[in-house]
């Protein structure tokens, strides 16, 4: 039988459920941390996006540092750091930090995208049009900062200095793929709301690999949605809100994560309900059986060393039985 007894991980975007405040989403963000890392997870992971009122996580590195200090063991990290928007130098100094004061807790997650849209990209504070292009440059500097006394140069970030903050490629095109393989770093692939080169990239990612000092063979790691319940039927109607969520994106609205509906048939169009169901290819679904059935399934095609996992389902306890029902099929199938 195909072992599934893979890592687990959480990403959380932060959003904002209707109703709540924006203090709200973030308490529940850290409710969702200590939730999971007592079911035994292996990092929970916060994103970046700005000028979006329904997420919280603009101030990822805040958020991190916030979570750290209200958890235990759990490793937390960024899904991720949109680098084009920072200096390497302050990104360093930041995490740099957070490992010393929370040693072998804290992950790096890197994007080169800008995590909004264009005309609030340019209001960050790294408005050059090749920032984008710098991504590989702006990786090894984070690499070096990160790195013992002998390799550093003139500027150095203190804290930061032998830390040693593991970095991860992330990535939703075959671009982050060759990147991630040609210098040795573990990749993580965004199917969760990019599914369509995602086998491209665990291919490219997995024959253009070579070894280095920081990974001496593959990490190929995914994200993928979760709604996992008791029932199907259950599963189906808490996935609303999952797909609410979606239509945000195909619409390019911003309304807070809504509550599920019975049916969406009266609320979108064909064209949208198809983008939707697009996006969300990679989807865990169902009661523990089929959970158990799709994630086999999954692991005899791709075979991955890491799940990540989000999960957008308006009830926090059920959310959290989400993440327990996947837990338990895990362990369940070692």
């Amino acid at each position: 039988m195909t072992n599934i007894h893979v890592p687990l991980s959480v990403l959380n975007l932060a959003p904002v459920r209707e109703g709540q405040t924006m203090k709200d989403a973030i308490d529940s963000m850290v409710r969702l941390a200590q939730t999971v890392e007592n079911q035994g997870y292996e990092r929970y992971w916060i994103a970046e996006h700005h000028n979006m009122s329904r997420l919280v996580s603009s101030a990822t590195a805040i958020l991190i540092k916030h979570v750290l200090e209200s958890t235990n063991n759990i490793r937390v990290g960024s899904g991720g750091i949109m680098l084009p928007n920072h200096s390497p130098l302050v990104v360093a100094e930041q995490f740099g930090t957070m490992a010393t004061i929370y040693p072998n807790r804290v992950d790096l997650g890197l994007g080169r995208a800008p995590g909004t849209d264009m005309m609030t990209a340019s209001a960050l504070r790294r408005t050059a049009q090749d920032a984008v292009f710098k991504f590989p440059e702006d990786i090894q500097d984070l690499l070096t900062y990160f790195g013992p006394e002998e390799v550093q140069g003139h500027v150095r970030a203190y804290p930061g200095v032998d830390t040693n903050v593991p970095l991860y490629i992330l990535g939703s095109s075959p671009n982050s793929a060759h990147l991630a393989a040609q210098m040795g770093l573990p990749y993580i692939f965004a199917s969760h709301f990019a599914p369509t080169y995602m086998e491209d990239a665990i291919e490219i990612y997995r024959n253009e690999f070579v070894p280095s000092e920081y990974l001496s063979k593959p990490y190929m790691a995914v994200c993928v949605n979760l709604v996992a319940a008791e029932t199907n039927d259950e599963a189906e109607f808490l996935a609303t809100t999952m797909q609410q969520q979606f239509l945000n994106i195909v619409r390019g609205t911003n309304d807070p994560l809504m509550p599920p509906v019975e049916s969406l048939e009266n609320e979108w169009l064909l064209s949208e309900k198809d983008a939707v169901d697009s996006m969300l290819r990679y989807t865990l679904l169902g009661d523990k059986a089929r959970i158990t059935d799709q994630l086999t399934h999954f692991q005899e095609k791709y075979n991955i060393d890491e799940l990540m996992t989000v999960s957008y389902i308006y009830d926090e306890e059920k959310q959290a039985d989400a993440y327990r029902i996947l837990k338990e099929v895990v362990d369940e199938n070692k």
